[in-house]
């Protein structure tokens, strides 16, 4: 089980590797997600949807919110990424997130953590996906998250086989 906050699982809706990721592991994310991810009109937001009306992606209370406002102001992360956090504290489970601070309070809190692009990368390594598919969705990941040109690098090495 992998708990998820908006970041990660929106990146994966837009790059189309979600519902794949879906298939491979059992996804979990607290409401506050959930609310974050589907607000809007967009095909993501009803991608996130449809994966949680279909039970691909359990919605779950946060238990023990004692200390959200701490690891807010203590982080400076968002509603979303805090009770995600929580949650994969609560649980023992990895948490996936793109955000910067919120990797930076896992390192910190002691949580394991995971991103798109290590989504991206195992899931080419499995051969899942060709490596011209993964190298064109490594290319919108690059549009559309925050990485550095490090992290591209890296993984469009470890894609191409280099």
């Amino acid at each position: 089980m992998i708990i998820f906050d908006s970041s990660t699982l929106i990146l994966l809706a837009k790059v189309e590797l979600l519902k794949e990721i879906v298939r491979q592991l059992e996804m979990v994310i607290p409401r506050e997600v959930e609310r974050e991810s589907t607000v809007k009109d967009t095909f993501d937001a009803k991608l996130i949807k449809k994966l949680i009306e279909d039970g691909k992606i359990r919605v779950a209370k946060v238990r023990g919110k004692g200390g959200k406002k701490k690891l807010k102001d203590d982080f400076n992360i968002g509603e979303g990424e805090v009770s995600a956090l929580l949650l994969a504290k609560n649980k023992g489970s990895p948490l996936a997130t793109d955000d910067g601070p919120t990797i930076k309070a896992c390192k910190i809190l002691d949580v394991k953590f995971t991103t798109a692009i290590h989504f991206l990368v195992g899931t080419y390594e499995r051969g899942i996906l060709s490596k011209d598919i993964a190298l064109a969705k490594l290319e919108k990941l690059e549009k559309y998250g925050r990485y550095s040109s490090r992290i591209i690098d890296d993984a469009s090495r470890r894609i191409k086989g280099g």
